[in-house]
């Protein structure tokens, strides 16, 4: 794929990009290489300083980014400029609790026989983030935030479809008073990642995108002996059982969905509701999916832009026509629209079973396949036969039966009565084919930090 902005919402290429060469990068390298040596001696307190002067610059230019994000990947300005406040507050929230996170923590030294002992959390180094075009701000700055104020550096290899968004960061973090090499935009391909990966300067690798790419870098640097971790797909359940309030339901359902023009990780994808309750959640959840406005991400009034490249709306629209073909009955949406731009209605499948690819596969786009079950234990199969287990949702006010789902859905986030979201306080990533390891809350601040056992005689 080339280096360019491209509008989603017209086709029209707005502006491209020449990657920079083998000898640009290893520039890079070697001048985060170096600046690793003076950052990872800072204070918490300087580092704090500079963090915050980010977040304030980052509020103070919310319109400009947010219209940046929606040209280049072409979601909602509003969700756009939510994105941008939410980066600002997790950049505050770090610079607020980074040092409570890495605090020593004390061992009895007469248990080990010393004067003092303790555990430090000291950091790795040069750390590339290998991130996605659909949240371009917030998937880096959950990586960055956390990354600089435990004294790493980071490189960024962001994806090819959102270059200005990637140097924003870049001159975000420079312009915050950040010293040059600390945070470092590296425009290449995909194909130039590997050698970024075996540089013995680069310690470690974070990356949140397909499972082929986690599959890549996981190989190369599992060969390397380097830590990683990955934030991959999702296939996310959004349960429905018959204690639950079904108008809120059905609200927030169509929310989990279409966020993002319905690409994220962990929309809710697949929706299993209990037969007692099938019919009326169905038919409050179609009406409202049927009932939102696509159309110019940058209008206001605007619900569903559309998505983010010509081949994911193909992908979307071969995944509703293979289930159509085998049996599925569109409740809603279903045909993508003539004209320009890579629009996707929303769109509401039924009567999906095994043999259709929906199923299985992670649909990328604003659709939605409902599934009846007629028990709590077989909604909880249903929800966990799949390859991957990122994020579940489960809707019921019976008090052991969400104690039993927090136990039972095989995910790293279960959220009941409310739709999965990334919070700075939360950890967050997942397990089976979603990746391994945490973003967020103290876990991710500790994932790239060398925890060092101190033994003082």
């Amino acid at each position: 794929m080339a280096i360019a902005t491209i509008n989603p919402a017209t086709g029209e290429t707005v502006r491209t990009f020449e990657a920079h060469t083998d000898e640009q990068v290893a520039a890079a390298i070697e001048r985060a290489h170096e600046r690793f040596g003076s950052w990872s001696r800072t204070s918490f307190a300087e580092r704090a300083t500079l963090m915050r002067a980010a977040a304030d610059l980052l509020d103070a230019e919310n319109e400009q980014i947010a219209q940046l994000m929606t040209l280049e990947m072409g979601k909602t300005v509003k969700s756009a400029r939510a994105e941008a406040a939410k980066c600002a507050a997790g950049m505050r929230f770090y610079a607020e609790h980074a040092e409570e996170f890495l605090r020593d923590e004390p061992v009895d030294p007469a248990a080990v026989g010393a004067k003092r002992a303790f555990a430090r959390y000291r950091p790795l180094g040069v750390v590339l983030a290998v991130m996605p075009w659909n949240f371009p701000l917030w998937q880096v700055v959950r990586f960055a935030a956390p990354g600089l104020m435990a004294g790493n550096v980071g490189l960024l290899k962001h994806a090819s479809n959102v270059p200005q968004c990637a140097l924003y960061l870049e001159d975000l973090f420079r312009r915050a008073g950040f010293p040059d090499g600390t945070f470092t935009t590296l425009l290449v391909g995909s194909g130039q990642v590997e050698k970024v990966l075996r540089d013995p300067r680069v310690r470690a690798a974070t990356l949140t995108g397909s499972e082929g790419a986690g599959q890549s870098v996981a190989a190369i640097c599992g060969d390397e002996i380097k830590k990683t971790v990955l934030e991959l797909g999702g296939s996310d359940a959004f349960v429905v059982m018959p204690s639950a309030d079904l108008d809120r339901a059905a609200e927030v359902a169509v929310t989990a969905r279409c966020q993002n023009n319905g690409q994220s990780c962990i929309a809710a994808k697949r929706f299993i509701v209990h037969t007692d309750v099938y019919d009326d959640f169905v038919a409050r959840f179609a009406e409202r999916m049927g009932a939102l406005t696509v159309g110019d991400p940058a209008e206001e009034d605007t619900d569903v832009g559309p998505l983010a490249t010509e081949q994911g709306r193909t992908d979307v629209a071969e995944l509703v026509a293979d289930a159509v073909e085998k049996g599925a009955q569109l409740l809603c949406g279903g045909t993508a629209a003539d004209g320009p731009g890579w629009y996707y209605p929303p769109t509401v499948l039924a009567g999906v079973t095994e043999e259709m690819r929906v199923y299985l596969e992670e649909v990328f786009g604003p659709v939605a396949t409902v599934l009846r079950v007629g028990s709590y234990e077989e909604a909880v199969e249903v929800a966990n036969a799949t390859t991957f287990g990122l994020g579940s949702n489960a809707w019921t006010t019976d008090a052991k039966e969400q104690d039993a789902f927090i136990t039972d859905l095989d995910a790293g986030a279960v959220f009941i009565n409310g739709m999965t979201t990334s919070y700075p306080e939360l950890p967050f990533g997942g397990t089976k084919r979603s990746g391994y390891g945490r973003e967020l809350s103290a876990h991710g601040i500790r994932e790239f930090c060398n925890l060092t056992s101190v033994w003082v005689g």
